[in-house]
């Protein structure tokens, strides 16, 4: 039987709770980031898009990293 390989890639339109749950070394990104999408309510609505223009951080800085952290 094939084994299913989940994305190694960063997909900005999922939400920021997805991305943590999956690859929960990415939690750290946000905290190194200042976000406070760790424990947050809304994670589970907001894509990573949603959130960095909440934050004002830097979309490609911030998704380079996240990608650094999942490879």
């Amino acid at each position: 039987m094939p084994t299913l390989q989940r994305p190694t890639e960063i997909d900005v339109d999922e939400s920021v709770d997805a991305i943590m749950r999956r690859w929960p070394q990415t939690i750290r990104v946000f905290l190194e980031f200042r976000m406070k999408c760790v424990g947050c309510p809304i994670a589970t609505f907001h894509s990573i898009r949603d959130s960095y223009l909440e934050h004002r951080v830097d979309l490609d800085r911030f998704v380079a990293a996240l990608q650094s952290a999942i490879t």
